[in-house]
């Protein structure tokens, strides 16, 4: 099932948090709620940078770690170049 996105997010301090989830605004609203990632949690509010086309559960996790690894500039351009608004 393609159902699953890579998003990207910016936080307060400016910095990046990248993730998968199958609905993407209830993962940004649970970001905001302080209820998110340990990362998120801290860093309120985040925004979201861009997302990714669906895509299987499998190729939005190899997605993510490939993504985590890149240099920042580099990490959303990444997903601007596959990304729905």
């Amino acid at each position: 099932m393609k159902d699953w996105q890579v998003y990207l997010l910016k936080c307060a301090d400016l910095s990046l948090y990248c993730g998968i989830t199958n609905d993407l605004k209830a993962r940004v609203d649970t970001h905001n709620t302080g209820k998110g990632a340990k990362y998120t949690r801290g860093r309120l509010p985040v925004t979201l940078v861009a997302a990714s086309q669906a895509m299987t559960k499998s190729q939005a996790l190899k997605c993510e770690l490939y993504i985590k690894k890149l240099p920042r500039p580099q990490k959303i351009s990444t997903l601007i170049t596959r990304t729905i608004f």
